[in-house]
């Protein structure tokens, strides 16, 4: 649940990094060394973290901090690096480290990109859910809105990203009481996901659960529990056209064509 709400940090490393650190191989050697054994590192760490290896991943990722830092103080790298660790931090719950590492990202990624740019949204989102965690509203809330308007800004407001930062700031509503606004941020997630994804994907059923959740809470019982079973047959007929297809799907396997 955790890696969903910090679901801005991705598992690859940004173009311009992969792009940067290629042609600086091409001149010069030692570089390229160092920039592979970063990103091997980084990799490693990141893998371990989507494999629940909690002490693995913060091992590897402080390592990758290590190597990122011989790169530069304002280098992006150490920033990718130190949003890592923190993220490694914050799945665990460990929101008190997580929090510097966080901010000294956000000061790299703002130096060296700028202060519109998706890195700084992500960041931004995820100092907010930390507050958010700890029951800081009045902190928590202009780094998410301030987030949404750059993903906004730089994505277009139908992106399912958009989507993500308006579930994030209306469970900042349903956790401060302003259940109003939480059902209204719960409903344009879902309307932006319908938009997206199609009315009958999963992340579409996990919207109209937590917009349920939100009215539930508002005490607009009726009004949630359409919501609810809705989402609980869209559930129920992607299980049912899963367990259908793996019959055949086995036959096709064993079938003439298995072996072309």
């Amino acid at each position: 649940m955790v890696r969903a709400l910090f679901g801005t940090m991705r598992e690859r490393l940004p173009w311009r990094l992969k792009l940067g650190g290629a042609f600086l191989c091409l001149i010069v050697t030692a570089s390229c060394s160092s920039e592979q054994s970063w990103e091997q590192t980084l990799h490693a760490g990141q893998q371990a973290l989507g494999q629940g290896k909690e002490q693995e991943a913060v091992r590897l990722l402080t390592a990758a901090v290590t190597q990122a830092e011989a790169f530069g103080k304002s280098d992006a790298r150490l920033g990718l690096s130190l949003s890592s660790l923190a993220q490694a931090y914050a799945m665990y719950g460990k929101y008190v480290e997580a929090e510097p590492l966080y901010q000294r990202a956000l000061g790299i990624f703002q130096q060296a990109y700028g202060d519109d740019h998706l890195e700084v949204a992500s960041t931004l989102n995820n100092l907010g859910v930390l507050h958010r965690m700890h029951g800081q509203y009045a902190e928590a809330e202009p780094l998410l809105q301030r987030s949404l308007t750059i993903k906004e800004k730089l994505l277009g407001v139908n992106h399912p990203e958009v989507a993500l930062g308006l579930r994030n700031l209306a469970m900042l509503y349903q956790s401060d009481g302003r259940l109003d606004q939480a059902a209204a941020a719960f409903r344009k997630a879902l309307a932006l996901k319908e938009k997206a994804l199609g009315l009958e994907h999963p992340e579409v059923a996990k919207s109209l659960e937590d917009l349920a959740g939100a009215l539930r809470k508002a005490g607009r019982d009726e009004e949630a529990d359409a919501l609810q079973a809705r989402a609980a047959a869209m559930k129920a007929k992607a299980a049912g056209l899963k367990t259908a297809a793996s019959p055949s799907d086995t036959a096709d396997s064993a079938g003439p064509s298995a072996g072309r």
